[in-house]
């Protein structure tokens, strides 16, 4: 059977099943790749909601997918003004 018409089953851990709201990302790379730290910041203190390692090829495919729905969704409901930091907002500092 060809690949593309194999049905694949993809899991999802029962500690990540609900979504964590995150307002702020940190991101780091190196030469071989990215890390995008997601953030909830709620003065005083913050958290680490989630973190995700990506290839920088595999990175690039996934900012063409963010612009993309982001053009779709600005199709539909208005133009999206971006957001300020909250670190910048209260001082928070991430150690």
């Amino acid at each position: 059977m060809d690949k593309e018409k194999q049905a694949q089953k993809i899991q999802i851990s029962d500690n990540i099943a609900g979504g964590e709201y995150a307002n702020a990302t940190q991101i780091t790379h190196n030469k071989e790749e990215f890390l995008l730290t997601f953030l909830n910041i709620v003065p005083p203190t913050g958290k680490v909601v989630g973190k995700v390692i990506a290839s920088p090829g595999h990175l690039k495919r996934i900012i063409s997918a963010l612009q993309d729905n982001l053009k779709k969704y600005e199709s539909i409901f208005g133009v999206v003004q971006q957001a300020d930091s909250p670190k910048d907002e209260i001082g928070f500092k991430t150690e």
